[in-house]
């Protein structure tokens, strides 16, 4: 009972000295196509981009390739925000300096990112979009959206949680053991 108090004490403060971490450094890999349009478009098109949000330096980096335009040259592309994945938001981050080709790559890293739109990002309300004229739209789109990994705070609470466990089974094996041995009678 005394080792199963300590685990419980132990896992307490444990719980209550986590701290958060500074930085909240998320990374978003995005599939652009055009089935991800708002209405869909018919293409052949599509793209990859890798998004790192930093929410602590209010930085938004950015690294896009994407292929086979067939509306013509990009003209444009960005980041939309704050709306659900089946909308169209208003433009927050315009990739400044993207290629007017069909085909290329791009790379930047954004400061000064408002708090609004790295929530909604981080919400998964925000897509990149890259624009041509035949496609005033969007030609391809990829929402931006995170996949399900547990936080290491998350996962040290559990494999606690299953030390106590095991720990107290194996102390009430130790004494049902113990009940079950005969005493011996003295030899006198």
């Amino acid at each position: 009972m005394k080792r199963l108090s300590a685990i419980a004490v132990c896992s307490l403060l444990l719980l209550l000295g986590a701290t958060q971490a500074a930085a909240n450094i998320i990374v978003y890999h995005v599939g652009l196509s055009g089935s991800q349009s708002v209405p869909v478009n018919v293409t052949t098109a599509f793209g990859s981009a890798t998004v790192t949000v930093d929410d602590v330096l209010d930085t938004v980096a950015v690294a896009l390739t994407f292929t086979g335009l067939i509306g013509g040259n990009a003209s444009a592309a960005h980041i939309h925000c704050c709306v659900a994945t089946t909308a169209n938001g208003p433009v927050v981050i315009p990739f400044t300096g993207f290629p007017s080709t069909t085909s290329g790559t791009y790379s930047n890293t954004f400061t000064g990112v408002s708090a609004a739109n790295i929530a909604g990002i981080e919400a998964g309300l925000a897509y990149i979009n890259i624009h041509n004229a035949v496609f005033p739209g969007g030609e391809i789109r990829g929402n931006i959206l995170a996949a399900s990994v547990p936080e290491p705070a998350s996962l040290s609470l559990v494999g606690l949680a299953a030390l106590a466990l095991f720990g107290s089974r194996r102390s009430r094996a130790r004494r049902s053991r113990a009940d079950e041995v005969p005493k011996s009678e003295g030899n006198g």
